[in-house]
């Protein structure tokens, strides 16, 4: 759709309503909800009806553990897309509580960055840059230099709350849908803080958005830092989820070997019960070089679990091996602590993933 087509339509209109408080010094500056057509958002639960940015329902949080529930409130994986010829893109943003970390940057945890969709990709455009002091409300304008009608996504922090969101335009601006993905069931990935996103640099770089954004899939993000332990109730909520693929990759957060071996293949049991055809990923730790503790055993475990799948004919199955991802010449240099992954670990693990994804899917994703 055109910008003048877009223009014809209501959103265009300026609702009093969606006038918010800014020091955005632009005098044509209007600022719109997210949670209102015509952004679409994704890897949320009920964005619309919650309080904040949710991504489990809070019943289910609460009752996988209490650190789930708080985990579950940090918006890892969420998007906003949607199109517009405005010449500037501002954000004005509302956390809930967070808190610093030395081994994340405050771009992971809290800001946001913008990436262009086009017809054959999504390109990286810049960051919207927490202010190093601010205390829970920010705002931030990226300058696009040129009006042209351009789609875009803007990828949600992955370590804070998010209460509220809104994007400033120009008042004249079209403003319509975003690029619509490809897939039309999200792939679901289960996990770590790996999953979770920790120690990418921004949003934008872990390994579920990297992939995402290669192959134009929608997915959802359930990555819980340290506390991801295939608790059975967490695993019947996701094998109720709507999905194309699920990606189960929380190996870290199992205490130890016994640990992993109790609830490795009843995480698979309890998920094939209800989802008997949906291609199920596996994946074991990827740090082997920096972290080699009980690496055979583990993997070992996870095997075990893959080969029970093919003995009862499992057909939509796969085993990817972690150790895999890091190997080479780079392989002490993927993580920024000995376990998380920094950009180039997540860049790798994207790599070794997208192609067992791919080849699921049969077909050029974009």
């Amino acid at each position: 759709m055109s910008a003048e087509d877009i223009k014809k339509e209501a959103y265009v209109e300026v609702d009093r309503n969606m006038l918010v408080e800014t020091t955005i010094k632009e005098p044509d500056v209007v600022f719109y909800d997210v949670r209102k057509p015509p952004f679409e958002l994704y890897g949320f639960y009920d964005p619309y009806g919650q309080e904040l940015f949710r991504r489990l329902p809070q019943e289910v949080a609460e009752a996988t553990s209490p650190s789930v529930a708080r985990l579950a409130r940090e918006s890892t994986g969420g998007r906003v897309r949607f199109s517009t010829d405005s010449a500037y893109i501002a954000i004005k943003v509302e956390l809930g509580p967070y808190r610093r970390s030395s081994h994340m940057s405050l771009c992971n945890t809290a800001g946001f960055d913008l990436y262009e969709d086009t017809a054959t990709d999504s390109r990286f455009i810049k960051p919207f840059l927490p202010p190093y002091n601010f205390e829970n409300d920010y705002e931030q304008i990226i300058q696009l230099g040129s009006r042209k009608m351009r789609s875009f996504t803007i990828n949600f922090p992955v370590h804070a709350p998010v209460k509220n969101l809104y994007i400033g335009l120009q008042a004249d601006a079209a403003l319509g849908k975003g690029k619509k993905h490809s897939n039309s069931e999200p792939v679901v990935f289960y996990g770590s803080s790996i999953v979770h996103g920790t120690a990418a640099s921004r949003p934008g770089l872990t390994y579920e958005n990297i992939i995402s954004r290669r192959l134009n899939l929608d997915y959802i993000n359930l990555g819980f830092s340290g506390n991801a332990k295939g608790e059975p109730v967490l695993i019947e909520y996701i094998s109720r989820l709507k999905m194309s693929i699920f990606v189960c990759d929380y190996d870290h957060n199992a205490p130890d070997v016994e640990f992993l071996r109790a609830t490795h293949q009843n995480v698979y049991d309890i998920f094939r019960k209800k989802q008997p055809d949906t291609p199920f990923i596996m994946i074991s730790r990827p740090n082997v070089a920096t972290n080699p503790n009980q690496f055979a055993e583990r993997r070992d475990v996870i095997i075990d679990t893959y080969r029970h799948a093919l003995s009862l004919g499992d057909k939509n199955v796969y085993y990817i091996d972690g150790e895999s991802f890091f190997l080479g010449k780079y392989e002490n240099e993927c993580t920024m602590d000995g376990v998380h992954p920094n950009d180039l670990g997540f860049t790798l693990m994207a790599d070794g993933i997208e192609s067992t994804i791919r080849r699921i899917l049969g077909r050029d994703c974009i």
